[in-house]
């Protein structure tokens, strides 16, 4: 009895700082540092507003989210709202999509990890790397929810301090023309200026079609920061630190996309901007840095560890609420002496030890597909998390309950006007060629989550999820049983 008594709730164990820095790392990835250069040679210029308009629907998002956290700081998060207010189908589908999407991009970040540590040894085998990181990252993640914390907050600080540095490189050059003439010439850094962004082309150089296209990679690179969400599980005081989280995401994107790539192109013209490899290697090769390559690859490691530990950490308790609720095996819901699921750590292991053999045979274009793909089962959680909170706040109108501590702003159009958004974005998806495999693999994925509830969901998994607060004060007569059955 002991055991069970030990094994059924998570640590809490995130304090502010930790969630801050999720909250901003978890919006600075490789999305950026690579992906960035993708979505500018799309739409042009009109890429920023491609960030600003998919910045403000995250934040529509991240509102939502946050107001159910604050409301219900329970493990499991979105797919526990989900089982609540739109039933214990929904909640299943939300659940699984969300842990399919982090095996993916964890598959994704793994091999994307391996390529990096290649530049500094090309001579030792890819494989090695993903083993290796795999490994570390498993170990690290088992020991208790607070490493995970420490280990996000310097992955994060390196990272913002990575964009801080380029964004201020950028406009020591446009500025004062500091560039050392290998990576900007005298020409460029002459014409070095806001007129870059409407002198090749216009703000639209490939039309209204170039920005809808864009939208893929635009949304892929906000992914992940529903994991916000997530830590209302282990947060130490969640209905202060979820909202500052929370609210610290406009700022953020505004500063590290919009801010970033605005410097960008007023040094390089748009349709330059990553032909000589990565953006942020010729503004640092501008500035006169010879190690910028190795610079960079430092970062972009750093933005890869910090993903893949991430993935662990969301699926994993993504999976412990599963498993509470009936829909997953119960082992799922077990949890080590330091509050860790333990088992949810080691089953995302064995998914990426896949990427071990995948690294080898694994084509180039395949990381496209892998981001259309994250990018469908991203934008169907969000819509999700949208939807249940629209029946939760129907509910609180309804029964006359107690008004949410932290509402949506603008409410109920700003919610509206992001379901229908994120509807346009699955559409987009389906209407690009190099996009359209996300569809398939998606809605194969949804009919396969259909069956299997059919088949194998049983009991009280087919109950709408409770949703208990786990901070608030036990029962006199649970906490008697708690005592006793720890003591037994």
């Amino acid at each position: 009895m002991q055991m069970q008594a030990a094994t059924s709730t998570l640590s809490r164990g995130l304090n502010v700082r930790h969630i801050k820095f999720m909250a901003l790392g978890s919006a600075i990835g490789t999305g950026l540092f690579y992906g960035s250069a993708s979505a500018i040679q799309k739409a042009g210029p009109a890429v920023l507003l491609a960030y600003i308009i998919g910045g403000a629907a995250v934040f529509i998002v991240m509102r939502a989210l946050g107001e159910m956290a604050v409301r219900h700081p329970v493990s499991g998060s979105f797919g526990q709202y989900a089982s609540r207010y739109l039933g214990p189908f929904a909640g299943f589908i939300t659940g699984w999509t969300y842990v399919f999407e982090m095996a993916i991009v964890a598959l994704a970040d793994v091999t994307a990890f391996s390529i990096y540590m290649g530049f500094w040894f090309p001579d030792v085998p890819r494989w090695i790397w993903v083993l290796a990181i795999i490994f570390v990252l498993a170990a690290l993640n088992l020991l208790s929810v607070k490493v995970f914390g420490e280990l996000e907050f310097w992955f994060s600080l390196i990272k913002v301090v990575a964009i801080i540095a380029m964004i201020a490189g950028g406009v020591a050059i446009i500025v004062f023309g500091f560039h050392s003439g290998s990576g900007t010439s005298d020409a460029e850094a002459a014409h070095a200026g806001l007129g870059n962004l409407v002198n090749h082309g216009g703000l639209f150089p490939n039309g209204f079609g170039g920005l809808m296209a864009a939208f893929a990679v635009v949304m892929f690179a906000f992914g992940g920061i529903e994991t916000i969400g997530i830590t209302a599980g282990e947060a130490k005081d969640p209905q202060k630190v979820i909202p500052k989280a929370v609210n610290t995401v406009p700022v953020r994107v505004l500063l590290f996309y919009v801010l970033t790539l605005g410097v960008l192109m007023c040094l390089f013209p748009w349709d330059q901007v990553g032909s000589q490899g990565s953006p942020f290697v010729q503004i640092f090769r501008g500035l006169g840095i010879p190690a910028a390559p190795s610079i960079l690859n430092a970062v972009v490691i750093t933005a890869a560890l910090s993903a893949v530990n991430s993935d662990i950490f969301g699926a994993g308790r993504i999976l412990f609420g599963l498993a509470q609720q009936g829909h997953a095996p119960a082992a799922f819901g077990k949890v080590s002496r330091h509050g860790v699921p333990w088992l949810t750590v080691i089953m995302m292991t064995a998914i990426l030890l896949v990427g071990v053999i995948l690294n080898a045979v694994i084509p180039e274009n395949v990381f496209l597909i892998i981001a259309s793909i994250a990018t469908f089962a991203t934008v169907w959680v969000w819509v999700m998390i949208l939807a249940s909170h629209v029946a939760m706040k129907r509910e609180i109108a309804r029964e006359s309950l107690a008004p949410s501590a932290f509402p949506v702003p603008l409410w109920p159009a700003a919610s509206a006007a992001t379901i229908a958004f994120m509807a346009v974005v699955i559409v987009i998806l389906g209407v690009f060629e190099d996009t359209r495999v996300a569809l398939y693999v998606g809605g194969a994925w949804l009919v396969l989550l259909g069956v299997a509830y059919k088949l194998w969901v049983k009991g009280r998994g087919l109950e709408r999820a409770e949703l208990v607060d786990e901070t608030a004060p036990l029962p006199v007569a649970v906490e008697r049983e708690k005592v006793t059955t720890t003591t037994a």
